[in-house]
Formats: C-alpha cells, sequence, structure tokens
C-alpha cells in the first residue's frame, strides 16, 4: 500500500485510509486495463449514471480530486464530514486530516482532530501522545491544560501493565525496565508541562519522580530551572550539576553547553566566583555514572561504542551485528509502536535514506524500543517500512535516549555527529541530510567488507 504514489499527500492517505485507498487503487487499475466504469479521460465512474453515489463513492471522489494538494485534501474531508457527520469513517478520516495538517503546518488544526480522534479511540496511545505534542506545540493554557489531563491518561495506562502483557522475548527484569523508563518520559513531559502552566509545584514533584526512576538530564534541568525561578540558586547547582553529567554535549536533547553557562551563573552567585566547581562537577560526575550504571538492561551490557552491539532485525529476530557497519555512517531512528510523533517522522525518514540507498559507507535503520515486542510484527506488516528495521537491544541506553521519536547520526569514529529529538516537520529532512553529507566527507571511506 506504500507504494500505491510516490506523492506526501496519496503517502497520507495510504496510511490513514487504506481500505478506501484499495478500492481506489482498482479503479485507477480499471482506468490502465480499460476496463469498464471508466470514462476515456481515466476519470472513474463511482456509480451508474442514475443512481446518485454513496458516502463511499463520495469520500473517494474527495481524495482523488485533491490530487497532490494537500490544502485541498483537507478542505474536501472537512466538506466531506460537514455533510457526513457521522460517518463510520470519521477515525480513518481524523488520522488522514491529522497528518494532512501537519504536512501544511497547521498545527492548530491537526491538535483539533488529534483530540477528536483521542475521543473516539481513548485506548490508542500513540494518537493521544501526538496530540500531547501539538497542544505543547500551540501553547495556549486551555490547550496545556488538556495536555496534562492526556498526559495523565497516558500515565494511567502503563500503570495498568502486567506481567501478564509482557512478551515472552524479554525477562521479568527487562519489562520492569522498560515501566520505568516509559513512567519515567510522561512524568517528564507533564512535568514539562506544568512548568508552562507555571505551576511550579506540580511540575517539581513529577520532575523528581521521572529522576528518581531513571536519572535523566532534561528533568535535572527543569529543576534546577524551577529552583532558579524561586531564587534558590544553592539548590540548583546539584541539579544543573547532575544535568551537565547526564548530557550528550551541544547535539544531544539537552545542551551541555547551555547547562554549563546556567551552572556558572548559580555557583558564581552562591560563591562568588567559579573557583571549586571543576571539582565539585566531577565528583558530582562520578556519583551520577555510579548511580546509572546499576541500571544497564541485559542486552549489550558490555558494549561500549555502537559497532560493538549485537542487534535482531525485527521482527524475525534473526542476528544483526553492527560490526559489520563499522567504518561506515550510522543513521539510526530510535521509535516505538506506540508513539504519534514516530509514525509521523517515518516517511521523512524514509526519503532521507532513499538518498543514499546507492552509498555503501552509510546504513540507516530503525531502532524499535518496545516493551513488548509482539507488537512490532503487525505494525510492521501494516506500515511496510522500508528502512531495516532493528530492535534496539540497549544501544537507545546508551546514547541516553529518553523520548521519542530520536535520530542519531553515528560517524566512523562510532561518535554521534547529529541527533534530532521529537517531530518536527519544518526542517528535519534537510537537517538529517546535510548531517549525512557532512558526516561523509569529514573522512575517507573506509575499507569495510560486507558480510552479505
Amino acid at each position: 500500500m506504500r507504494g500505491f504514489a510516490s506523492s506526501i499527500t496519496l503517502l497520507c492517505i495510504s496510511l490513514w485510509l487504506g481500505v478506501i485507498c484499495g478500492r481506489a487503487t482498482a479503479q485507477q487499475e480499471k482506468t490502465q486495463t480499460g476496463q469498464p466504469g471508466v470514462s476515456k479521460s481515466g476519470s472513474a465512474k463511482l456509480s451508474p449514471p442514475n443512481k446518485p453515489p454513496s458516502p463511499a463513492d463520495e469520500l473517494q471522489q474527495a481524495i482523488a480530486d485533491a490530487g497532490n494538494d494537500r490544502a485541498a485534501l483537507v478542505r474536501n474531508l472537512e466538506a466531506f464530514l460537514k455533510k457526513y457527520p457521522d460517518s463510520p469513517q470519521r477515525p480513518q478520516i481524523y488520522r488522514a486530516l491529522v497528518e494532512a495538517c501537519l504536512q501544511i503546518r497547521d498545527s492548530t488544526r491537526a491538535a483539533s482532530y488529534a483530540e477528536r480522534l483521542v475521543s473516539l479511540t481513548p485506548e490508542d496511545m500513540s494518537i493521544t501522545l501526538l496530540a500531547i505534542q501539538l497542544l505543547e506545540r500551540n501553547g495556549d493554557e486551555p490547550a496545556l491544560r488538556r495536555a496534562v489531563s492526556y498526559s495523565t491518561r497516558v500515565l494511567e495506562f502503563v500503570d495498568r501493565g502486567s506481567l501478564e502483557d509482557k512478551s515472552p522475548r524479554i525477562s521479568n527484569e527487562e519489562w520492569q525496565m522498560e515501566r520505568k523508563r516509559d513512567r519515567m518520559s510522561i512524568l517528564l513531559l507533564r512535568g514539562r508541562l506544568y512548568t508552562k502552566l507555571q505551576d511550579n509545584v506540580a511540575a517539581r514533584k513529577d520532575l523528581e519522580n521521572s529522576y528518581s526512576l531513571l536519572p535523566n538530564a532534561a528533568a535535572a534541568e527543569k529543576l534546577g530551572e524551577i529552583a532558579e525561578l524561586n531564587k534558590q540558586p544553592a539548590l540548583a547547582i546539584p541539579e544543573y550539576a547532575r544535568a551537565f553529567a547526564l548530557a550528550e554535549g551541544a547535539k544531544g536533547s539537552v545542551s551541555r553547553r547551555e547547562i554549563r553557562q546556567k551552572l556558572g551563573n548559580v555557583w558564581r552567585l552562591v560563591h562568588g566566583s567559579e573557583e571549586g566547581l571543576g571539582s565539585y562537577l566531577l565528583r558530582n560526575y562520578d556519583e551520577v555514572a555510579q548511580a546509572t550504571d546499576s541500571l544497564k538492561t541485559s542486552k549489550n551490557t558490555t558494549a561500549r561504542e555502537p559497532f560493538e552491539f549485537n542487534l535482531r532485525k525485527a521482527p524475525e529476530g534473526t542476528q544483526f551485528p553492527l560490526a559489520n557497519t563499522k567504518g561506515k555512517i550510522l543513521v539510526v531512528n530510535f521509535w516505538a509502536t506506540w508513539c504519534g510523533p514516530c509514525r509521523a517522522l517515518e516517511p521523512q525518514f524514509e526519503r532521507v535514506a532513499s538518498q543514499f540507498l546507492r552509498n555503501a559507507d552509510v546504513t540507516f535503520l530503525a531502532a524499535n524500543c518496545d516493551e513488548d515486542e509482539t507488537l512490532v510484527k503487525p505494525y510492521l506488516e501494516e506500515e511496510k517500512l522500508r528502512v531495516t528495521t532493528v530492535f534496539a537491544d540497549g544501544l537507545d541506553r546508551l546514547f541516553s535516549v529518553d523520548s521519542f521519536p530520536t535520530v542519531v547520526v553515528i560517524d566512523r569514529a562510532g561518535k554521534i555527529v547529529y541527533r534530532a529529538t521529537g517531530y518536527s516537520d519544518d526542517s528535519f529532512e534537510r537537517e538529517l541530510t546535510a548531517a549525512v553529507r557532512q558526516a561523509l566527507e569529514n573522512a575517507p571511506a573506509a575499507n569495510v567488507t560486507s558480510s552479505h
């Protein structure tokens, strides 16, 4: 189905309106073969001349009339919904509208349809998370409060999980760790929303709980900012120090350079100068490292660089050693089946990957991070990803991935040279393409023998 059309607009429809597009494809095939029911101009006759078109026919026509114009697609689908407000295909139409609105950068309208979809499918956590992200982007107080409510719903969904739901492929310890990671991410998200609502008491509670579950730079940084807002620089120092120890430099989701500036400011307020800051940071770094080392999962625990990891192809589980990619540029998209932004990012990631198909020095991977691996097979059967898909198997831990989607570019030496966290359709493709090309130019091609 993903090959139904090359245009972004029809790709959106192939993702969200599969049944309808299947019919539309059949209509187009009849056009090409000259079978009855098609005019000489190539337009499908959706119903006999004397019979009024059915709602399904009208929906197909609305899609066909939009062609490659995404704005027209939005107008046509909205007109259809105005005429048929109780259409049983509303969930699929809402999904198509969300993605089309994102493509035309109308995040306010996309958020509106995402919320409508949440009301129809409240158990769909992927669309709920996408609605939260869109509401946070819009930023007004009512939107943020609804996003907080949705975040609470997602957290309750995670808390309802039990060992009975665990995939047989993972151990009880791994399941518990993934559950911790999910709770950590949602608490961090809700804490961030509370800070935007200036509810620092609720924000601090969520952020502290997030950090206590799994130490993460984002929560520590926000806690430092809250302490600064409360004019408590002495309390901000240890929070910023933890964020500094956990950050990954300027390319990480939290900038180590920015944390360094904030830490220097509060340290000077308390001590009058930066004397003693260096030794304090070293002690704090050792403490944080000791705490995080104890949280590592069992897969690839001895690996210290990407090319030492032995991953598994998804969904079949066959071995995929990254040693075979050593000396090449590695581009990894970390995602999960429940992540709405991940789904929206997939077509962009695939378009970038398609530019380097003939370049043997670049490997693109989609690394799944689901705690329940049984969800991956049906997802891949539906989406038919074109990029090689693997289970993350601890690679996300190596790169401190604490939110989805996260895309990283690894150079020939195994170092991160580009990192993008979250979904943004404004510049992702351009920036990722430029990062891959820059990584290729920075060092000569390695003499690597392929395993195939």
